[in-house]
């Protein structure tokens, strides 16, 4: 079956914030009472506000991401001549299928469509298996823009010069 990339529909929305808090939460990035829940549910507003983008197949949403372009609210490091991206999640059924490498790509491309000189993206330290997938497309630590938003979550931050 083929898998489709593109904006995510507004009749999706829903189901685009469901599965951004099932992918944290199934991998433990989500703790019990926490209020990032809340942000990970709020697609319809990353779609207002961002690129709110998914991968898709005939059975449905296998994951999604958020593009923040210069000038958006949800960007967290990113200057104006670069992309960002962030909340990429992943479904359940579609993990190790290449969906996290493919939605990543996207924002590469979606960056270099608007003529930006870089991409960055800030991961949470223990997010292993994503760093593993930036470092394959040729991301590189940035260190100097590492950050924490709240006590207990160290963020590096990740760069690719376009």
């Amino acid at each position: 079956m083929t898998t489709e990339i593109r904006l995510a529909g507004a009749g999706e929305y829903d189901a685009v914030g469901e599965l951004t808090v099932e992918a944290y939460a199934h991998d433990g990035f989500l703790p019990e009472g926490s209020d990032y829940a809340s942000t990970l549910r709020a697609a319809a507003d990353r779609a207002a506000k961002a690129e709110l983008w998914v991968a898709v197949d005939g059975d449905g949403l296998l994951g999604t991401v958020t593009f923040c372009p210069p000038g958006s609210v949800y960007r967290e490091i990113g200057l104006q001549d670069e992309g960002e991206f962030r909340m990429l999640g992943v479904a359940g059924r579609a993990r190790g299928l290449g969906i996290g490498t493919a939605l990543t790509v996207r924002c590469v491309e979606r960056s270099r469509e608007l003529g930006l000189r870089r991409v960055v993206m800030s991961s949470a330290t223990y997010m292993k298996t994503a760093h593993r997938i930036y470092e394959r497309l040729g991301f590189a630590r940035l260190p100097d823009r590492d950050w924490s938003p709240i006590t207990g979550v160290d963020l590096y931050a990740f760069s690719l010069d376009l």
